[in-house]
């Protein structure tokens, strides 16, 4: 009980082409938002992760923060020709990057916010996003380090004036992930070379530890990864891509999903049972298990444990994306991008669908801190059109709905889910399926209208195509009669190819002899 009464309250960030602005989350008093932060005028705004702090970017290279329990300004800096910048995860430095033109300016800098004073510059060529932010903070900011040429170099984060500590030797480094809760390793990818395989190795951050890696993985066919550790700092999953299939099965190249341990036990490919590629991955707020999204269309959905062996099968559907739930208990497949918008939720405890809808046209999505709300966005400069907000309950019905003139970005503001009560006690209060729709380039007049009625039990949508298809993939049955015409005859096509490619293989062997 004291934890529901001490939980904060949820707030989202809004920004479109006057400004940004600050809502309380729902549950919204008389079906809308109130205003937490008035619109500021600014071209980009961003929360520290732990949503201690808000980093807002204004006119004439000024980089405001504000502190979120008042959202009061608290520090404003003055970077000439500033290009990017970033808080550090507790809001303790602000982290900033500008054009230079010449080696001798230290366009790299890192600012104490409390003071506002430089306590580190660094001249740095470019930025992308590999490589940015060129600093990277574990989340409890106890670990400092930054890729340099052939190198990971370490600092002290209490003080950066030591400047770099000490050096891990990397050669041909071209992409680090530093584990985050706690900040114990360092991932890093070295491309392939002149015949030798592309690899992702895991460094310990203790410097008595760092001189060999602790685990490594090596694979051919490979021009980028995406590294994505667990909580824990036990797991990491790396998604390998290359550009070109050279299966010649899918247009936009070919990936692979490896899992490694820091404790050695696992370095390997995860076993998929379906072929194609790797739309989406995600581990649970525990550390202990990830979701997987995969396989030429329709996808398929797996559940897998620490030790990569599979816990539960989603079935199929147009999916690409997955999104965990904070608490862990739910789960939400989607089909965003070029696909039309299904969702799926999922309650992995009990292990049982409990709803799908749809969220056409969405560009971003993501649980709400306290795991009871799922928002989805459509934003500039992606579409132009259908501009809006969407949340829903965990279930999938539809809480809210907001229509913009242009949007840039919303986000949820960042809490820790374990100062919220448990989710089962918080669900309880969902009792209620209402629609708000306003069509407003701000926070203007709302136009409401409440849900429509349930269609009759006959009636069979399209998207529940999707669903029986998942039913028959986990309670017996085939869903090959569920499959849209297009999805058979690919799947066809595939196994003509491969039979064709065997029999090939075996004139060949005959012919040989």
């Amino acid at each position: 009980m004291a934890a529901k009464e001490t939980a904060p309250s949820l707030e989202i960030l809004v920004r479109g082409p006057e400004g940004c602005f600050v809502w309380n989350g729902p549950p919204f008093g008389n079906d809308e938002p109130s205003v937490k932060l008035e619109r500021v005028p600014c071209s980009c705004a961003k929360f520290s992760e732990d949503g201690s702090r808000l980093l807002v970017m204004k006119s004439d290279f000024v980089i405001s923060i504000y502190d979120c329990s008042s959202f009061k300004e608290i520090k404003s800096f003055q970077v000439p020709n500033v290009l990017a910048a970033v808080l550090s995860p507790c809001g303790t430095y602000l982290q900033t990057f500008q054009k230079s033109s010449t080696p001798q300016d230290k366009n790299l800098v890192l600012w104490k916010i409390e003071s506002g004073d430089s306590v580190y510059q660094q001249f740095q060529k470019n930025m992308t996003k590999t490589t940015w932010p060129s600093i990277r903070l574990s989340s409890d900011e106890a670990i400092a380090c930054r890729m340099a040429t052939n190198e990971i170099q370490f600092f002290d984060p209490k003080d950066f004036s030591k400047g770099i500590v000490h050096r891990i030797r990397v050669p041909r480094v071209a992409a680090v992930e530093l584990s985050m809760v706690p900040g114990s390793h360092v991932a890093a990818f070295i491309p392939e070379s002149k015949g030798v395989p592309a690899s992702v190795q895991i460094f310990s951050c203790g410097k008595e530890m760092q001189s060999q890696p602790v685990a490594r993985r090596s694979f051919f066919r490979c021009d980028t990864v995406q590294l994505k550790w667990n909580r824990g700092s036990t797991g990491l999953l790396a998604v390998a891509q290359s550009d070109v299939d050279k299966t010649n099965q899918s247009y936009y190249g070919e990936s692979k999903l490896n899992y490694l341990t820091t404790n050695g036990s696992h370095e390997g490919l995860v076993p998929l049972r379906k072929e194609g590629p790797i739309h989406d991955v995600q581990w649970s707020c525990s550390g202990s298990e990830f979701a997987v999204v995969y396989g030429f269309m329709p996808a398929s959905a797996t559940l897998f444990d620490k030790k990569c062996r599979p816990l539960l099968e989603l079935g199929t559907g147009p999916y690409n994306t997955v999104r965990w739930n904070p608490k862990g208990k739910f789960l939400c497949l989607a089909g965003f991008g070029n696909l039309p918008g299904d969702m799926a939720f999922w309650d992995y405890v009990d292990k049982k669908e409990i709803g799908t809808t749809k969220a056409e046209w969405s560009v971003t999505s993501e649980w709400s801190p306290d795991g009871c709300y799922f928002m989805t966005a459509t934003t500039a400069p992606r579409l132009q059109v259908d501009n809006g907000i969407k949340i829903f309950h965990h279930n999938g019905s539809l809480y809210f709905k907001k229509m913009f003139d242009k949007l840039y970005e919303v986000e949820w503001k960042p809490e820790s889910p374990d100062r919220f009560g448990e989710i089962a006690e918080l669900i309880k209060s969902v009792d209620s399926l209402k629609v708000t729709e306003t069509k407003s380039q701000g926070q203007g007049a709302a136009s409401k209208k409440t849900a429509p009625a349930q269609k009759p039990a006959a009636y069979r949508p399209p998207h529940a195509k999707a669903a029986a298809a998942v039913q028959a993939e986990l309670f017996g049955g085939s869903s090959t009669e569920q499959m849209s015409k297009n999805a058979l005859k690919n799947k066809k096509k595939r196994e003509k190819q491969r039979e064709k490619k065997a029999t090939e293989a075996g004139t060949t062997a005959e012919g040989s002899w």
